[in-house]
């Protein structure tokens, strides 16, 4: 039997081993690349091979839809996304691909039928390490929802060879060891060397006068690097569409010099390829010295510069469209400011390329681009000294000051005589040294600017681009953010899935509004009592997995109690322990106490320089190796840090937890997805008036939302009055009491210096206010302790989180963007 038909179009699709969909023709797939991709004997095979040769098995059954999709958004002439992020943290993909394909018993069955268990298959997938968190797991969640809603769309990144770091745990301490993701290789990328761009660094620019006697500027490199294209395809849930990742790795023009190699210069023959290399080395390397900044901001250039290239590629040579109509088939989002250094590369491609006079230029480039602005955090908005951005992109820099001319120039006309507002504005900063302000970059060149939260957007608009707001208010909307539950949900939390396809049917997780039919079950006894068992048994599969990796025993009957993100002062995870401290306090001063018992849960990373984040890991260790050490106090509290937070274990936390903690400094957290993935599964919130949190209280109801803390407003006038962190430590006897404790060593076996730099800081510093909200926050903890003792009650609360989380779905916020900023339509894709 022929596999394609004389027209090119496959036949037999049900029995194909390539493209079939049945377990038979999946078994013959896998086996089919055991013995062609693979290329081992029988008796050399381990599971790592099974995984491998099924995801080259899966990744053939999409090969279809991938051709298909962007056939037929060339075809119709349609508008694509393109989401440019420098992170993409997407989790394993084999168990994603098989629920978006409808073949995962299909799967289970082929695999079952050569003898291999599905699980440990599937166990044996390494996470890609393109990310750090929720900024490249919220492009991951974006991408899954474009295919799902039909909208045609190209991630662009960087292919990390290194993650930026997997944590160990050792005496308390963070640890971190290279994170070598593509040791095995990667069997979802479709390497493709025929696609591949040059990208100039440094050197100097040259002006002179074209044919037409108009000004014209060469840039002359310093270096030349080469970008070769990784595909990775993404498919959409239940539909045909698939759309695709590339990834981009940075080769050297010429990788051998043969005549250095002749001369005997072995190391000079490959010197060229061993430092382009290096660009694509390592995800953030470690910015703080000169060198560190240059290669950031040169990964930051290379993945745009080869990211627009092939965009006006697919223009030229695919779509046969003119570069005048890109903004009327192309949306490139800025995912933060890592890739909005694309505003003056497409400038410059523009105007020095394709020899477009300015003004035409800049209304492309305007119109094409859109930036999502994700920190309030004036630190966290990228500059670059102007003397290294000059050294390494001088023809940028110069665009970059004709743009800001004229923009000051537009701003003048609108606030005359306004001086100060120039300084503020001005994509050239003078506060520290002149540098380039990525966000000012970002914002003059994109039409549209948008927020991740309602919060977080109205703060943009009173706060760091209040200026641009005034002269632009058309241009600013919210986008707030969401999580796929096809990952979240359905794959995460199988028996929850189960339930809610047996009680309220299999649409939910397409249109997750329907969800809010469980409302109609929240006093049905027998449907909280399947709830509860559906909570147990994650919270014991969470125990068995703790148990493993920290040897800490956890009760699935105890109260789980989680806290998982990024290592953050203003994501306050020393403000939980110091909750975690005042209950041992209160354990030991009064030992007939009653308490309902309670397991601490935390994860999250600190990045390697950040001194008191990894002080709050070790905080959070030690106060956990005494808590489970005192049989006064472990009979009530338990304590447990899971190491290398990632998409991975992720599918065990969330379905486990009661409560998320959520508690940042009311205006510092911009959303925030964790605790949109705690709702979805269940868990109650406990948290601040800050970023998503507002709306998600909004959406469960206040009396289903552990609320405390300063608002954004009395947080600014604490500051105001001047903040005194001693007042609050004076008039709260326990608090007080608390840090002496940790202070006096009682936490770090009578070390009194290691945890100093952190209780001085709280002390006399505290810039995030946690004494500040310290009453209000235990106080609330009682009042969730009070709730969980009323079971009933409880189950209730958990059903509704998940009842009316709907609004927080990536579709949900996809869908927005798609029609409100990228103009992109739905494109059904036929096979």
């Amino acid at each position: 039997m022929s596999d394609v038909t004389q027209n090119g179009k496959a036949a037999d699709l049900d029995e194909r081993s390539r493209s079939g969909r049945s377990a038979d023709a999946l078994r013959r797939g896998i086996v089919d690349h055991l013995r062609y991709s693979i290329g081992r004997p029988a008796a050399a095979l381990t599971p790592e091979h099974f995984y491998r040769a099924t995801a080259l098995a899966v990744r053939d059954r999409m090969q279809d839809n991938r051709a298909a999709s962007t056939l037929t958004s060339l075809d119709l002439g349609r508008k694509v996304t393109c989401y440019l992020s420098a992170e993409f943290l997407m989790g394993p993909q084999l168990g994603s691909n098989l629920l978006n394909l409808g073949i995962e018993e299909q799967a289970r069955a082929a695999l079952e039928g050569i003898g291999v268990g599905f699980d440990e298959v599937l166990a044996c997938e390494e996470e890609p390490g393109l990310g750090n968190g929720g900024l490249g797991r919220l492009a991951a969640c974006y991408l899954d929802s474009l295919a799902t809603l039909e909208r045609p769309a190209i991630g662009y990144g960087i292919r990390y060879e290194f993650g930026i770091f997997d944590q160990e745990i050792h005496d308390g301490w963070q640890v971190e060891k290279t994170d070598n993701w593509l040791a095995n290789g990667n069997p979802w990328e479709i390497p493709k060397p025929d696609v591949n761009y040059l990208v100039n660094w440094g050197g100097h620019t040259e002006h002179y006068l074209d044919d037409a006697g108009h000004d014209r500027v060469r840039w002359v490199p310093g270096r030349v690097l080469k970008g070769v294209a990784y595909d990775t395809p993404i498919q959409g849930y239940g539909v045909n569409t698939c759309n695709v990742l590339t990834l981009w790795s940075a080769r050297a023009v010429e990788s051998f010099a043969l005549d250095a190699f002749n001369t005997g210069d072995y190391y000079k023959a490959v010197e060229d390829e061993v430092t382009s290399e290096t660009v694509t080395k390592v995800l953030y390397p470690n910015d703080e010295p000169d060198v560190g900044k240059r290669l950031r901001l040169l990964q930051q250039y290379f993945f745009v510069s080869c990211s627009i290239q092939h965009v006006l590629h697919i223009m030229d040579d695919l779509a046969d469209a003119s570069v005048t109509d890109l903004a009327d088939r192309f949306a490139l989002q800025l995912n933060d400011t890592h890739p909005s250094i694309g505003v003056a590369e497409l400038m410059r491609l523009l105007v020095d390329e394709r020899q477009l006079d300015w003004d035409e230029a800049w209304d492309i480039t305007v119109a094409t681009f859109g930036y999502t602005n994700h920190t309030l955090l004036p630190e966290a908005l990228e500059t670059w000294p102007l003397g290294l951005f000059a050294e390494s992109l001088p023809r940028h820099l110069e665009i970059i000051y004709e743009i800001n001319r004229r923009f000051l120039d537009e701003v003048r006309a609108a606030f005359p005589g306004d001086d100060d507002r120039l300084r503020r504005m001005s994509l050239i900063g003078e506060d520290g040294g002149k540098n380039v302000r990525m966000a000012h970059l970002a914002t003059v060149g994109s039409h549209a600017v948008n927020g991740v939260a309602a919060l977080h957007s109205d703060l943009l608009k009173q706060s760091v681009l209040k200026d641009f707001f005034e002269l632009w208010p058309e241009r600013f909307s919210n986008k707030t953010n969401g999580v796929t539950p096809r990952r979240f949900l359905a794959l995460a939390n199988p028996g929850l899935r189960n339930l809610l396809d047996d009680t309220i049917g299999e649409g939910w997780l397409s249109n997750l509004d329907r969800l809010q039919r469980l409302e109609a079950f929240v006093d049905d006894a027998a449907f909280r009592g399947k709830w509860r068992d559906v909570k147990r048994a994650n919270k014991a599969r969470l125990a068995d997995y703790v148990s493993s990796t920290t040897g800490v025993q956890l009760d699935p009957g105890w109260l789980f109690d989680i806290q998982v993100k990024r290592i953050h002062e203003y994501k306050r995870q020393h403000l939980n322990v110091l909750h975690i401290a005042t209950l041992y306090h209160r354990i030991k001063s009064n030992p007939g106490i009653d308490l309902p018992p309670r397991a601490f849960i935390f994860g999250g990373k600190a990045a390697p320089g950040y001194f008191l984040a990894k002080r709050i890991i070790k905080l959070i260790n030690a106060v956990g190796e005494t808590v489970n050490d005192d049989p006064d106090v472990n009979q009530f509290l338990k304590v447990a840090f899971i190491p290398n937070f990632n998409v991975q274990n992720a599918h065990l936390i969330y379905p486990a937890a009661d409560l998320s903690e959520q508690i940042s400094t009311a205006g510092k957290e911009a959303s925030g997805t964790g605790n949109m993935k705690f709702m979805l599964n269940g868990a109650l919130t406990i948290g601040t008036f800050d970023g998503a949190n507002v709306e998600i209280r909004e959406e469960a109801g206040a009396e289903n939302f552990f609320l405390f803390g300063l608002t954004v407003d009395e947080v600014e006038q604490v500051k105001r009055d001047g903040y005194r962190p001693s007042d609050y430590i004076d008039g709260d006897a326990e608090l007080a009491a608390v840090l002496d404790l940790i202070a006096g060593g009682r936490f770090s076996r009578g070390d009194t210096e290691v945890f100093r730099p952190l209780v001085d800081n709280l002390r006399h510093d505290d810039p995030f206010l946690v004494l500040a909200d310290y009453a209000s926050y235990v106080a609330c903890q009682e009042r969730v302790s009070a709730a969980w003792r009323d079971t009933a009650s409880w189950t209730r609360m958990s059903i509704l989180n998940t009842a009316r989380s709907g609004k927080f779905s990536s579709d949900r916020s996809i869908a927005e963007y798609s029609d409100d900023i990228w103009n992109v339509l739905p494109v059904t894709v036929k096979v």
